[in-house]
């Protein structure tokens, strides 16, 4: 997970989060400035009255405001609650089947009346933004010229009041298939193999040295003086019965850093 502090000292100005960073008390000492909203599925999360208890909390932790894919009426009742909310419209990738799959939608009359539409019903519904994502620039540019709404680009053009992309476009993280809008300033799943093949290396032989009795070697321990060891084995032998031992085969224990 990206960790907040790394957008706030990046100079990202409006971080979308998850949930539970909300909840943890350090996410404001070190993004004081930041506009934070966090979002799920609305299948994630349910019915409007389920938004609403899911927002209350978060808005208390002092999130700014809340993404939702959720109904025209759960916007609403949202904002008619004092939340601000984000909506979303064009591409939304949990409602795809009704425009077609992934793929632009806003390339036609018809697709981009869909997304005016769309921008129109979250507007009237009380949204303050609107992520409007995979439609094409031109259809962007001219809807910004006639609403009020805040618009979050995502691969929409630069009408956008704000670009999004995901972190894990951006650092490189992401392994299938990179989606056109996304430039990738990073390659950090080349760096994340480069690292598991240290790991690999480091844990085959740590466990090569264990069982050929290389580990634990002299500088790794700690000992007593023999006087103080002679006397603890006289004291043992006369507190504990015998125990015999067959030496097997070693173990290797480690544990996760």
């Amino acid at each position: 997970m990206l960790r907040v502090e790394t957008l706030a000292e990046a100079g990202v100005e409006l971080p979308s989060v998850p949930p539970a960073m909300v909840f943890d008390r350090r996410f404001r000492e070190v993004a004081p400035d930041a506009f934070i909203f966090p979002g799920d599925n609305f299948y994630e999360i349910g019915t409007t009255d389920d938004f609403l208890h899911w927002a209350f909390p978060l808005f208390k932790q002092g999130a700014d405001a809340f993404y939702c894919s959720g109904s025209t009426a759960t916007i609403r009742a949202m904002a008619d609650h004092g939340l601000p909310v984000c909506g979303h419209v064009g591409l939304i990738p949990s409602k795809a089947t009704w425009t077609g799959g992934f793929k632009a939608v806003g390339k036609t009359l018809e697709s981009a009346k869909l997304v005016w539409k769309q921008v129109k019903a979250a507007e009237e519904a009380g949204a303050l933004a609107v992520e409007i994502e995979v439609v094409p620039q031109s259809i962007t540019e001219a809807i910004a010229e006639k609403t009020g709404l805040f618009l979050i680009s995502m691969g929409a053009g630069h009408a956008g009041h704000a670009q999004y992309l995901f972190s894990e476009d951006v650092l490189g993280q992401n392994r299938g298939r990179v989606p056109r809008h996304a430039k990738v300033y990073a390659n950090f799943a080349a760096e994340e193999d480069r690292l598991q093949q240290m790991r690999i290396e480091a844990m085959s032989r740590f466990a090569r040295d264990v069982h050929e009795a290389e580990y634990p070697a002299p500088r790794y321990l700690v000992d007593s003086e023999p006087d103080v060891v002679a006397a603890f084995r006289d004291w043992l032998d006369q507190v504990a019965l015998p125990w015999v031992f067959t030496p097997g085969s070693r173990w290797v224990a480690s544990r996760k850093p």
